[in-house]
């Protein structure tokens, strides 16, 4: 009699949406920790150059990885695989394994321990970005730990039917064989939001859930699964009833992405003819496509500090410039607004490319617009680089972190200083390029009146103006709950941000997460918002959104949400109303 499944939930981090169901390839974990010999005096030099042959294989493998995601992907994901190099070449481990096989431990055993002193000094770093960072010192390892033992590795070359693979980790030359094979989804116990496989998985569009802790223990090749990637959801050996349930909900999600998909080439324009404009949040020149083809009008906000990740340098004003004309050029006749730099000097410390001290509390020192004050140099290089590339499409200027008149200026006299050079060397740039400045520290919010007489346009960043506002940690699992954009200060907050701008004879967007949310949509269009920027999955959302509504009738919901004094009357107020979309 056949042993019947009991069924298994797991809850992880959904990074790539859509609902899959199949079987389970499971993509075993090579091996134990090595084993420590003591090597003879005399046989170390044979030691070290057995280290030595197999760097130079990872090396040649993580170069086939680089090529195969440049191919597939671009160059801005096939950099994922270049911080592997930056890892293989570091100084300081490779000084470490290299003084271990001296003392006499065998290599491979040298390796393991060297690498993980490093992984464990990563356990202390509250940044998700560079927490996940271990997670590629522990690829590099591995890699470097099969070739000097020459241990044949697992592939997923193996894969020759339908399957979703289960793993304790994806290194980046796994993923390169996703979009080779029969590969439907996957999910892994390692990872979160901004691991190399949740940007793999993104980038290939297919369903996936991380973060699973000790899924990959618990499962089978063969075993039956689902995964829900708009929930984080994985189910192992889903019952009947599961799967019926999991069937309507597939269908369900099919039936709404196909709908949405017949919104892309119409207008986000309300029922009673008014027009706003629908833009997208990218990182790199990539996810333009995306952005096109999920039906954007533009790029509302061009996160430009992705481009100092995964390297040992500052990006250079010819690599600025290469950036943002493809950016550009790609979303031509549309728009491209390109945020300068929005990092913190505690970020670029820790990935080598500047020396600062620690910060006790970094979200509120010197990062963003204060930074290029204390970095000029960085800053013009960007600025040139931005401007460099205006001569060939649509492009604007957008400030970050902005507190003040003061500060406004002096980017602004930066930005001259730009252009003269320019101006000098006879280089072409847009000479009525539009500025901005992101509206997201309250002492902004609260003079945006004084601010917009000096600014083309204003966007809210809706993501720290509520945290700084409501004095809220959002990634704090403790106070997380108070993080509220209905908080009644936040709701007549933007309206006062908006009436400033249009005061001014300027337009007020909105790229925070808030813009994102259709269940905001009613409110932002009454209060007069005029342009929504936001993620590239959540344009149709949000043109639907819009297309549902009257004008005149979200202008009167967000008259009656600014008499409410408190956020969970204006909840309900929102859940009753029928212009629910």
């Amino acid at each position: 009699m056949a042993e019947i499944k009991q069924e298994s939930i797991y809850q992880g981090v959904a990074v790539s949406g859509g609902i899959v169901s199949g079987k389970v390839f499971l993509l075993a974990e090579q091996g134990n920790a090595p084993i420590y010999k003591e090597i003879p005096q005399d046989l170390r030099k044979k030691e070290l150059a057995r280290l030595k042959k197999a760097i130079a294989q990872t090396r040649a493998d993580i170069k086939t990885t680089y090529l195969k995601i440049n191919e597939r992907l671009g160059e801005n994901y096939a950099k994922i695989a270049n911080v592997q190099i930056l890892i293989l070449d570091d100084p300081v481990m490779r000084k470490d394994i290299i003084s271990m096989i001296e003392e006499g431990f065998n290599a491979e055993y040298a390796v393991f321990k060297a690498s993980g002193k490093i992984i464990k000094s990563f356990d202390s770093i509250s940044d998700e970005y560079f927490r996940e960072r271990s997670f590629d010192i522990q690829d590099v390892s591995k890699r470097l730990i099969e070739n000097i033992c020459q241990s044949a590795k697992q592939s997923l070359a193996a894969i020759d039917r339908d399957s979703i693979v289960v793993a304790h980790n994806l290194t980046p030359a796994d993923t390169v064989a996703i979009r080779e094979k029969f590969i439907k989804g996957f999910a892994t116990d390692m990872g979160g939001k901004t691991s190399h496989t949740a940007i793999i998985a993104q980038g290939f569009e297919i369903p996936a859930v991380v973060g699973l802790k000790n899924l990959s223990c618990a499962v089978h090749s063969g075993d039956d699964i689902i995964i829900d990637g708009n929930k984080g959801i994985v189910i192992i050996n889903p019952n009947s009833e599961t799967i019926s349930t999991y069937e309507k909900e597939f269908n369900v999600w099919f039936a709404e992405h196909k709908e949405l998909e017949k919104l892309k080439d119409l207008p986000a324009q309300t029922l009673d003819g008014v027009k706003i404009k629908l833009f997208a949040n990218i990182d790199n020149p990539d996810e333009t496509e995306y952005a096109l083809k999920n039906g954007a009008s533009g790029i509302g906000l061009y996160r430009t500090e992705f481009m100092y990740f995964n390297r040992v340098q500052i990006p250079t004003e010819e690599e600025h410039f290469e950036n943002y004309k493809k950016t550009a050029q790609r979303m031509s006749p549309f728009e491209t607004i390109i945020r300068t730099i929005d990092l913190g000097g505690d970020k670029l410390s820790k990935l080598g490319l500047l020396d600062i001290g620690a910060e006790s509390n970094p979200f509120m020192g010197l990062r963003a617009i204060r930074l290029c004050f204390k970095y000029p140099d960085i800053f013009l290089q960007q600025l040139r680089g931005i401007l460099r590339a205006s001569a060939f499409a649509k492009i604007k200027i957008m400030y970050p972190m902005i507190s003040g008149l003061q500060e406004l200026r002096q980017a602004n006299i930066f930005l001259q200083k730009a252009k003269d050079g320019l101006r000098k060397e006879k280089i072409d740039f847009d000479e009525n390029i539009e500025v901005g400045a992101m509206i997201e520290i309250p002492s902004a919010a609260i003079i945006t009146d004084i601010l917009a007489k000096e600014l083309d346009f204003i966007s809210i960043g809706t993501n720290d103006l509520i945290q700084y506002t409501l004095a809220v940690d959002r990634v704090n699992e403790d106070v997380a709950d108070l993080y509220d954009p209905l908080h009644p200060a936040i709701i007549r907050l933007l309206k006062k941000i908006i009436d400033d701008a249009h005061n001014a004879g300027i337009k007020a967007a909105m790229c925070g997460e808030m813009a994102g949310d259709p269940k905001y949509t009613p409110i932002l269009l009454g209060f007069g918002l005029d342009e929504f920027s936001v993620s590239s999955s959540q344009v149709s959302k949000i043109k639907r959104a819009v297309r549902n509504i009257k004008m005149s009738d979200a202008k009167k919901l967000s008259q009656e949400v600014l008499k409410i004094s408190d956020a969970k009357d204006i909840e309900k107020l929102l859940s009753k109303s029928s212009l629910r979309v």
